[in-house]
C-alpha cells in the first residue's frame, strides 16, 4: 500500500507540474531560426516553459490558458551571443579604484549593466574576467531570474604572469600584495595550479592574458606574455577539466603561440597575421575581435582618461584595428562575436555589427557570428543560437530585416531569456 502511495504521489506530482507548465505564443512577422537558412514569413512560436517547443507557418491558434505576444511585422531571431564582456565594471574608470572600492561594488554595477544588455538583445554572454566572486553572483542571479540579465558564462579573475595585464601593476609593491587574487603564475605546474584553482572557485571558462594589453599600466608592449611550456600546460589542464580557455591576445607571435597550445579562442587578436591565423584555422581556434572596445578607447583618448602608458598603448594599435577579420574570412578561420563592453558603454553591443561588416563579413556572416558561431564556441550550440524545438526560449525582435541591415540590431523591441520576458 506504501508503494501505491508512493506511486500515486509521484504521478500526481507529474500531473500537476504538467498542468501548471507555463505556455506562450508569440505571433510574428518574420522569423530566423538559423542566420544560415532563408527567414521565414508570418508564423506562430509557442514556448513551454524556458523551451522552444514548436514553430509553424501563420498564425496558428493558441491555447485558451497561453499568454499571447504578438508582435505584428517585426522579425523574430535568436537571441544574440556576446563572447566578451565586462559586466561588473564601467568605462573611463581610475585603475586606482582597485584599491579603493571593494569587490561588493562590481555586484552592484553588474546588476545595472546585466539588465542594460539584456534589453539590447544579448541573451547570452561571456563574462571575460572580475573580481573572485562578483561575476558568479551575477551568473547566480540571473539563473534565478533575482536580476533581470542574460545567462552568464563567467571566467572570475584572469590568469597572467606577474606583473603582466592581467596583474594588479601600477602601484607600489607592498600594495600590490595587498590587492593581488592569487591568479598570476610562473611555470607550466604553478599554472595548472592556479587554472584548477579558478575551477575550483566557479569558473566556466577560463580566461588568460597571452599578451599585453592595451589599458593596464603595464608597459612592455603587446607581445607574448607565457612561455609556450606555459601555454600549453594551461590549454591541457583546463580541457582535462571540461573546460575551454579564452584568451586576450593582442601580439602576432603570442596570438600564435597561444593557438598552436590549443587555446580556443583568441580575443582582440589585433595584430594576427597570416602566420598566425593559419595556425588557428589548423587548430580550429575562433577570432573574436572585439572591435567596439576601441571605438570606446578613440572616444576617451587625449582627455586626460587614461595615462600617459596606456595612451602610447592605444596608439601602437589604432592603424590595425579590424585588419584580422578580413585576414581570417580569407583564411577561413572562424569569426565570433564578441565586444569588450565594459570598456564602452554597456547595451552599445550590437555597434559590432556593422563594424564586423566594414572589416568583410556579410550582414548574414555577421548575425550567424552572434548565434549560430558563438554558440558553437561555447560548445552550446544545441542550447542557443538557433530557434529549433527543444532549443532555449532566448528570442529577440527587431523592426527590419538584419540579414541586410545589420544596424537594425541596434534597436531591440523585444527580447525573451530562458522563457522569461524581459521587462
Amino acid at each position: 500500500m506504501r508503494k501505491l502511495g508512493l506511486v500515486a504521489a509521484a504521478t500526481l506530482a507529474l500531473m500537476g507540474s504538467a498542468a501548471f507548465a507555463k505556455t506562450t505564443v508569440i505571433y510574428a512577422g518574420h522569423v530566423i531560426t538559423d542566420a544560415d537558412k532563408p527567414a521565414l514569413g508570418a508564423s506562430t512560436v509557442i514556448i513551454t516553459d524556458d523551451r522552444i517547443t514548436s514553430i509553424s507557418a501563420g498564425r496558428t491558434a493558441a491555447p485558451a490558458d497561453a499568454e499571447i505576444v504578438d508582435l505584428g511585422d517585426k522579425t523574430l531571431l535568436p537571441g544574440l551571443i556576446d563572447l566578451h564582456v565586462h559586466l561588473t565594471g564601467d568605462p573611463g574608470g581610475d585603475y586606482r579604484s582597485e584599491a579603493v572600492d571593494p569587490d561588493e561594488w562590481g555586484v552592484v554595477v553588474g546588476v545595472k549593466n546585466a539588465g542594460i544588455t539584456l534589453r539590447a538583445g544579448f541573451t547570452t554572454v561571456r563574462e571575460a574576467g572580475s573580481a573572485q566572486y562578483t561575476a558568479f553572483s551575477l551568473r547566480r542571479g540571473t539563473a534565478a531570474g533575482f536580476i533581470t540579465g542574460p545567462r552568464i558564462i563567467a571566467a572570475g579573475p584572469a590568469l597572467s604572469i606577474v606583473g603582466g595585464h592581467g596583474d594588479v601593476t601600477g602601484f607600489r609593491e607592498d600594495v600590490h600584495g595587498v590587492l593581488d587574487q592569487g591568479y598570476t603564475c610562473t611555470g607550466a605546474v604553478e599554472c595548472a595550479e592556479k587554472l584548477r584553482k579558478a575551477s575550483r572557485a566557479g569558473a566556466d571558462i577560463i580566461k588568460i592574458t597571452a599578451t599585453g594589453g592595451v589599458l593596464s599600466q603595464q608597459g612592455r608592449g603587446l607581445e607574448g606574455h607565457f612561455s609556450r611550456a606555459e601555454l600549453d600546460s594551461i590549454a591541457t589542464t583546463a580541457h582535462s577539466l571540461g573546460l575551454k580557455v579564452m584568451a586576450h591576445a593582442h601580439g602576432a607571435r603570442g596570438i600564435e603561440d597561444a593557438a598552436a597550445a590549443g587555446i580556443d579562442t583568441i580575443d582582440h587578436g589585433t595584430f594576427a597575421d597570416d602566420a598566425a591565423l593559419r595556425v588557428m584555422k589548423a587548430k580550429g581556434t575562433y577570432l573574436v575581435p572585439t572591435l567596439m572596445a576601441f571605438e570606446g578607447i578613440k572616444e576617451r583618448l587625449g582627455k586626460g582618461i587614461y595615462t600617459p602608458t596606456v595612451e602610447e598603448k592605444v596608439r601602437m594599435t589604432m592603424g590595425s584595428v579590424g585588419k584580422a577579420v578580413t585576414r581570417a574570412k580569407a583564411l577561413g578561420v572562424p569569426v565570433a562575436f564578441g565586444t569588450d563592453a565594459g570598456v564602452f558603454d554597456h547595451g552599445r553591443n550590437a555597434g559590432e555589427f556593422a563594424l564586423l561588416v566594414a572589416n568583410g563579413l556579410t550582414p548574414r556572416e555577421a548575425v550567424a557570428a552572434a548565434t549560430t558561431v558563438a554558440a558553437k564556441a561555447l560548445s552550446m550550440e544545441n542550447e542557443i543560437g538557433r530557434i529549433a524545438p527543444g532549443m532555449s526560449a532566448d528570442l529577440i525582435a527587431v523592426s527590419g530585416d538584419p540579414l541586410t541591415d545589420v544596424r537594425t540590431l541596434e534597436k531591440v523591441d523585444w527580447v525573451m531569456v530562458r522563457g522569461r520576458i524581459a521587462d
